[in-house]
């Protein structure tokens, strides 16, 4: 088969890296790639949201199967435009995508379909939130209805810092017209955990768990960037709390999305926190979250472009996800100043240590090939990812990892997977 990623950064090259692994593939085609992904597949330059440019290289390399990989094409309907050409293509439609790219489409749905979710409501004017506000009680969080790049969720401690929350997301417009409607809801207290689930519309098979660490600094501190390291799997999500997902999150979502005439097809990636009154929904993503995926997708045994073309065939139901019984660790290496300012163009040097290491992976994220060699190209720039036979190898591992790799201004969480040594 000839495969067709779509996407540029460490999702990406770890979807890539499970693509190369297929027995089914002989060629892989990546738009727009990075430095990374160009060691596997032949980058192309098209935009993700060219979506003509990029269904006309599909039909003239009479591409078989393609991945969407990030989440502004799904939500804007990237899918629709392949099918529409009659070309194979996984991702959730448009119509779908909206549990991601509304905050509010997603709460009303749970409310409706009885998915236990924090309260909330929903507010179109500054004005009324902050009339809310005046009755509420503290910490609350505030999101973005639409896609702020992972970073449209403000937790308040006050109400001033909760009034200044609606100011920058509704007057100065940080996050652009995702913050045009905003959802305030309760701050629900406990462990979070992601699962990422594959889905053919009416069947769900969720793969094993992880854990994101969103805040820019050590000890969950500073601001919420795009995530700067995972472990999975997680040692607070039980068989206990997986069953209980299982039916009355995953399968539920599922059947809401189809009652709603909206069938979910593609991966539903589903932000969990652990409560004391049990799992409660903090968000959905309609695609592979990053990093989840670099530490999830490396412990999968099964061939993912089978299971990826099971979803596309309504045939999920037939195959089993298998995991293998052991650890992965990803800390991202970002450049210093990031999720704000930050410089391009760095020197990374290092890299070649990965090449020979079947336990160790270095996913690019803001890479790119340059006269000098590879250079930076973002905030968050690699994943150095390694697996263990248990987390505190893994973590172990991964953190000796980030040694081998330089560049001026390199960045990162020393506390990635703490957890684990106090679970």
């Amino acid at each position: 088969m000839k495969v067709l990623i779509v996407g540029g950064g460490g999702r990406e090259h770890a979807i890539a890296a499970s693509v190369a692994k297929s027995k089914k593939v002989e060629k892989i085609y990546c738009a727009p790639g990075n430095a990374g992904i160009a060691e596997l597949a032949e980058c192309v330059d098209i935009s993700v949201m060219e979506f003509d440019k990029m269904t006309a290289f599909a039909e003239k390399e009479k591409i078989d199967f393609t991945i969407i990989g990030p989440d502004d094409p799904l939500v804007a309907g990237i899918v629709d435009a392949f099918e529409a050409k009659g070309l194979r293509v996984f991702g959730p439609r448009k119509n779908a995508a909206i549990i991601e790219g509304s905050k509010a489409f997603s709460k009303d749905l749970m409310k409706k379909y009885n998915i236990p979710t924090a309260q909330y409501e929903t507010f179109q004017s500054a004005e009324k939130a902050v009339e809310y506000l005046e009755t509420s009680s503290f910490p609350i969080v505030l999101k973005a209805d639409g896609l702020a790049l992972g970073k449209g969720v403000l937790i308040c401690n006050t109400k001033e810092e909760a009034i200044e929350g609606v100011k920058t997301l509704m007057l100065d417009k940080q996050f652009g017209s995702a913050g045009d409607k905003i959802v305030v809801e309760e701050f629900l207290a406990g462990r979070e955990v992601s699962v990422l689930c594959f889905c053919d519309g009416s069947t769900v098979k969720p793969m094993t768990s992880a854990q994101d660490h969103k805040r820019a600094k050590d000890g969950d501190q500073g601001l919420n960037t795009g995530g700067m390291g995972t472990f999975s799997p997680s040692p607070f999500y039980t068989e206990e709390v997986k069953s209980f997902c299982e039916k009355y999150v995953y399968q539920a979502s599922m059947d809401a999305m189809k009652a709603e005439g909206r069938a979910f097809t593609g991966i539903l990636f589903v932000g969990l926190i652990l409560t004391e009154q049990g799992p409660k929904v903090l968000e959905y993503n309609a695609r592979f979250g990053d990093p989840e995926t670099q530490v999830v997708l490396p412990r999968m045994k099964n061939d993912i472009i089978e299971v990826m073309e099971a979803c596309v065939d309504g045939k999920l139901n037939e195959l089993e996800l298998e995991f293998d019984n052991n650890a992965a660790v990803c800390v991202v290496l970002a450049s210093e100043g990031y999720p704000e300012a930050y410089e391009k163009g760095k020197v990374i040097t290092g890299l070649e240590h990965f090449s020979d290491k079947e336990e160790y992976f270095v996913f690019h994220a803001g890479t790119k090939a340059a006269e000098e060699g590879i250079v930076t190209n973002g905030g968050r720039v690699l994943g150095v990812t390694a697996l263990g036979q248990d987390l505190k190898d893994a973590r172990k591992k991964a953190y000796q990892a980030t040694d081998w790799i330089e560049f001026s201004n390199k960045y990162m969480r020393n506390d990635i997977g703490k957890a684990i040594d106090e679970a």
